[in-house]
């Protein structure tokens, strides 16, 4: 049995490392010749109140256009790694729930992902690199990063 991977998808979260972890996988991809693929998930928060009703609609109107956003800067980080549109996903959910759901759809044998982001070390390692650590299907590399 080839111990080669296959289909290598990158958990972008868009923050200052990146480049890094795209670089890293990458690289593995050319080594094992493997596809590579691209996803963001845009955090779902859930609405604190209900009665506020003008709230909602803003809300929606913001998921929209946080969604808009992601896929212009997904496809940006997708053109510098010739990934194409067929290959990069961008979904409102909980990104270590949706990551998974992603690649067990998409058979893919590794997720890439950076081991702290944009909401710090403590918050990103107890919740979307751990979530997807535990529950993914497939190896999960997580890129260690350092703080600048």
């Amino acid at each position: 049995m080839d111990n080669a991977y296959q289909h290598i998808l990158i958990a972008a979260d868009f923050s200052s490392h990146t480049e890094e972890v795209c670089e890293k996988a990458r690289s593995l991809a050319e080594r094992y010749q493997a596809k590579l693929s691209l996803c963001h998930i845009v955090e779902d928060f859930p609405l604190t109140d209900f009665a506020y009703e003008p709230m909602i609609s803003v809300d929606i109107d913001m998921r929209d256009a946080l969604l808009e956003a992601g896929k212009k800067q997904l496809a940006r980080l997708a053109d510098k790694l010739t990934i194409p549109a067929s290959q990069q996903w961008v979904e409102c959910g909980s990104p270590g729930h949706d990551i998974v759901r992603i690649a067990d759809d998409k058979q893919v044998d590794l997720i890439v992902v950076g081991s702290h982001g944009r909401h710090g070390i403590k918050l990103l390692l107890g919740s979307t690199a751990n979530a997807i650590l535990h529950h993914a299907h497939c190896d999960v590399l997580a890129v260690r990063l350092r703080d600048d």
